[in-house]
């Protein structure tokens, strides 16, 4: 299986807990990073061609940064040029990151022509004051308009992105959150605990102690509320923050956790390909320089030996509620995983952080509330 990401690094202004690599709007320099992607594009098609890589590209995800920043002539241009160089599965799956405050009726109209069949919306709480204290340019009511809108033109694959443990955050706002976003009912619901990433705005306020961080117990029962609630509503949790009706799993997603191959373009996209995880130039200039000379915009590559391989499937397969299976790993690396990880399962199950059965291992609910501390017994 092979993925397609494609980086919009423009946003009309980054939000408070954004670490994403994404600018202000300009766009003259928006013009440029068009071009410079199609012949990025270019160079991943020879590729394509010459090397043992699968040929049909099965998913599509162009995030951000904000794509729906893009006016509907960019939107359809960079997806003819998608179309030109590559070959994608009649059933691909094609998600495209949307922000309220930049969505428009034309704008959708031109995604579905284009062959944009899933969009993510960015929400995050349905509540104003939440919005504006986390730096989202829009209202609740203008999400919920695009929304609609979204319906309207034909959309039945939209996911909402929501967020829990902000700042100030109590349990009483995110049920509100979660019921009015149920009443909507959209086909996926991606429900985040806020993470301080140094570097973002609201790091600095907290380092400044303008707010506090909710505690451990609140952030684990509003995870817990969520899973709770949304399994009563019909939706499936899949992964540790993803929950999705039946049949409306992101194919994109689970490409990642499943380690398979996916070429990353844009400024700051990262992607693997063969044994080969690499991540692009962040700059914007830098990434223009090397295009221009014909080079791929690479700043760091990494060629994963065996063990690399067997830690990364095993991390990114226990984010999973299917978990991981032995056979995948006699398959893909001839190795008996339980005789390998004998001591690491037995003790796990035994503080109650996993499940094993005949043929695999998973999360408990309890492993899933402290999940990196399940996943770094198995790589030490």
């Amino acid at each position: 299986m092979l993925g397609l990401y494609i980086h919009i690094p423009f946003c009309v202004s980054k939000c408070n807990y954004c670490d994403f690599n994404s600018y202000k709007l300009d766009v003259n320099l928006k013009k440029r990073y068009i071009d410079d992607l199609k012949k990025e594009m270019e160079l991943y098609k020879k590729d394509i061609e010459k090397e043992n890589y699968e040929k049909e590209i099965c998913s599509i995800f162009l995030g951000g940064g904000t794509p729906s920043i893009l006016t509907s002539n960019e939107i359809e241009e960079i997806f003819n040029n998608i179309y030109k160089n590559f070959n994608i599965k009649d059933n691909a799956e094609v998600t495209m990151e949307c922000n309220p405050g930049t969505l428009t009726r034309e704008k959708l109209e031109t995604m579905k022509k284009c062959g944009v069949n899933r969009l993510s919306i960015g929400l995050q709480a349905v509540q104003n004051n939440k919005l504006k204290e986390i730096g989202r340019i829009h209202t609740y009511e203008e999400f919920e308009k695009n929304y609609k809108e979204a319906l309207e033109v034909g959309f039945d694959n939209i996911n909402v992105d929501l967020m829990y443990a902000l700042p100030n955050h109590n349990i009483d706002e995110w049920k509100e959150s979660l019921e009015k976003i149920i009443s909507l009912n959209p086909s996926h619901i991606s429900a985040y605990s806020l993470i301080l990433e140094e570097g973002t705005k609201l790091y600095d306020m907290y380092e400044d102690n303008e707010f506090e961080l909710i505690d451990e117990d609140t952030d684990i029962n509003m995870y817990n509320h969520t899973i709770n609630y949304l399994k009563q509503n019909g939706y499936n949790q899949y992964e540790i923050s993803n929950y999705s009706k039946p049949g409306f799993e992101c194919k994109h997603n689970i490409l990642y956790w499943k380690c398979y191959h996916y070429i990353g373009l844009g400024a700051g996209a990262s992607g693997y390909l063969g044994n080969i995880r690499y991540n692009n130039v962040e700059n914007l200039d830098e990434y223009h320089n090397m295009i221009e000379k014909n080079e791929k915009p690479i700043s760091n590559l990494e060629n994963l030996s065996i063990e690399d391989k067997i830690q990364e499937k095993i991390f990114m397969g226990l984010r999973m509620n299917e978990g991981i299976y032995f056979e995948d790993f006699k398959k893909e690396f001839n190795i008996e995983f339980k005789n390998k990880y004998n001591k690491q399962i037995e003790d796990l199950k035994n503080k109650d952080l996993i499940k094993e059965s005949k043929v695999g291992i998973k999360l408990t609910q309890k492993g899933r509330e402290i999940s990196n501390s399940v996943f770094v017994e198995f790589i030490n």
